[in-house]
């Protein structure tokens, strides 16, 4: 479903908000609910914090993820990788080929960039797919979120 027709843009004012607002993943995934994290949500519904960091991935008018990329270390040129799938099409087998396609974007735009991700230590699926398209362990870290102190595993795609 995922490997044709699929467009990376960047991300309007109406998809910010459908994914802010309407984007509601069953538990444990409901972590990842924007409304779970006031200072996520707010970013994502601003154009102004926004700015051209966020990226929508659409096939034909149906919006099925996005992604957000923030300089990590401006002097190395390495990047921060935060994404999101549709909550429907979660769970289906369809990650890998969605992150492959973040990532082929991202080495076709953003040439040579280290790209590190952080996903929580629960989140088995993820932590899956992300091995399964070449991303490493790097380390843990607590991170303060959602109400909370959660552990998170550091990846990064450097062999």
């Amino acid at each position: 479903m995922l490997d044709d027709n699929l467009q990376i843009k960047k991300m309007t004012q109406k998809e910010a908000d459908e994914i802010a607002d309407y984007w509601k993943y069953p538990e444990p995934y409901d972590f990842y609910n924007m409304t779970a994290d006031k200072e996520d949500y707010d970013e994502i519904v601003d154009p102004l914090a926004r700015g051209d960091k966020f990226f929508s991935i659409t096939k034909g008018q149906e919006l099925i993820g996005f992604f957000c990329i923030f300089p990590k270390e401006p002097a190395t040129g390495e990047i921060e990788l935060g994404l999101g799938m549709k909550p429907e099409l979660t769970g289906k087998g369809l990650g890998e080929v969605f992150v492959e396609l973040i990532v082929e974007y991202l080495q076709a735009n953003y040439l040579d960039q280290v790209i590190w991700l952080s996903v929580a230590d629960f989140n088995q699926r993820a932590l899956k797919v992300y091995k399964q398209v070449g991303f490493n362990y790097v380390t843990d870290k607590l991170q303060k979120t959602n109400g909370g102190e959660y552990n998170f595993i550091v990846m990064n795609n450097v062999e």
